[in-house]
């Protein structure tokens, strides 16, 4: 969140971590031009469980990007995928033919989660800008020097967390921005879902488990609305030890000098989508969040604020949540021309990969 000046983030109740992360920003050289030349982007992997939504919205957008291929190393998956709506049509390429294709700029790293870091290093040492899928791998140096690199080149890494351009979190990153809520004291986010054996199997190869992979888009939002945490202590429970190993219910509590805040997951909560939520309580108001897509979200102020009175609003009028991804892209377009500076710099999304390891129980090298 770009707060204004570095004595109003401390106001907001955020760590000296946090106003660094908070005012250290992407600079990076444009991309396509500002009379509206295509940005040239391709997909590596169509493994990753947003990779198809990804590739959806990208050659959506036509009118900002020129979908140049897509890379996918196995067979199988190929042929399993290569007919759907996402990827009919799209040329299928090497790794090495995309990263050398003439005038590529973009790559939208979506392999499994162990493949991610490894391929955005290697896109990144291309020259390429990157919007790279969550999460960022669980080896947290191994990130810093994709994060250097890309700082170095003036290269663009955009993080795939799915709530940056959610209207919700938009209206709430906002309100704090204006200082409405006051001084923040108290947040809770709950992210989870019932999956089924398949799942759970692929899920049980990282340690991390669900806080892992669903919480860590909680974990980017209480980020920045409330700054990196003091401390993160994990809580983790096995709920079918029969069947593996997997970290399936999740709790995490975050410490600061003056505010707790938690972050529930769990792939066991049947229907779990419609429960999700986010909570932010501050001195001087409320939102709860509650569900997250499509969002709803409940204003309680102690003073009139802008077009709002003071007391419970119900369910205020949000802009369209469109396309999932869609904001994601639309930004970066924006960003990649020059248009405007990252809303996240290096330091947030640093900040949020540690929080995300400590919060799995991963040990942080």
């Amino acid at each position: 969140m770009n707060f204004p000046n570095r004595r109003q983030a401390f106001q907001y109740g955020t760590s000296a971590a946090a106003v660094a992360a908070l005012s250290t920003w992407h600079v990076q050289a444009p991309a396509g031009d500002a009379t509206g030349k295509k940005i040239k982007a391709g997909q590596i992997g169509t493994k990753h469980a947003h990779a198809g939504g990804k590739m959806s919205t990208l050659r959506k957008f036509s009118d900002e990007f020129e979908v140049l291929g897509v890379v996918e190393p196995d067979d199988a998956r190929w042929a399993a995928v290569k007919d759907q709506p996402a990827y009919r049509d799209v040329p299928r390429m090497t790794e090495e033919q995309m990263l050398n294709a003439p005038g590529l700029e973009l790559v939208a790293v979506e392999t499994t989660v162990r493949d991610l870091v490894p391929t955005a290093a290697r896109c990144v040492a291309a020259g390429k800008h990157i919007h790279l899928d969550k999460p960022a791998g669980e080896n947290l140096s191994d990130f810093k020097k994709v994060l250097d690199n890309a700082t170095r080149q003036r290269l663009t890494v955009q993080m795939g967390y799915m709530f940056r351009y959610n209207p919700a979190f938009a209206f709430l990153f906002d309100a704090l921005r204006k200082g409405w809520l006051g001084e923040p004291f108290e947040a809770h986010g709950v992210i989870s879902k019932k999956v089924n054996p398949a799942t759970r199997r692929k899920l049980a190869e990282y340690p991390g488990g669900t806080m892992f992979e669903l919480g860590c888009h909680l974990i980017d939002a209480l980020t920045v609305a409330m700054g990196p945490p003091d401390k993160v202590t994990p809580f983790t429970r096995r709920t079918r030890p029969d069947l593996d190993q997997l970290a399936d219910n999740q709790l995490a509590v975050f410490e600061y000098a003056r505010a707790t805040a938690t972050i529930r997951s769990a792939v066991v909560e049947v229907a779990g989508g419609s429960r999700r939520q986010f909570v932010l309580c501050g001195s001087e108001g409320t939102i709860d969040i509650k569900p997250l897509e499509p969002p709803k979200l409940l204003l309680t102020l102690e003073q009139n604020r802008g077009h709002y009175q003071r007391g419970t609003q119900m369910e205020i009028p949000l802009k369209p949540l469109g396309g999932r991804y869609d904001g994601d892209f639309r930004d970066l377009a924006k960003v990649l021309r020059g248009a405007k500076k990252s809303d996240y710099s290096p330091a947030h999304d640093l900040a949020v990969q540690a929080a995300v390891l400590r919060a799995s129980g991963v040990p942080v090298d």
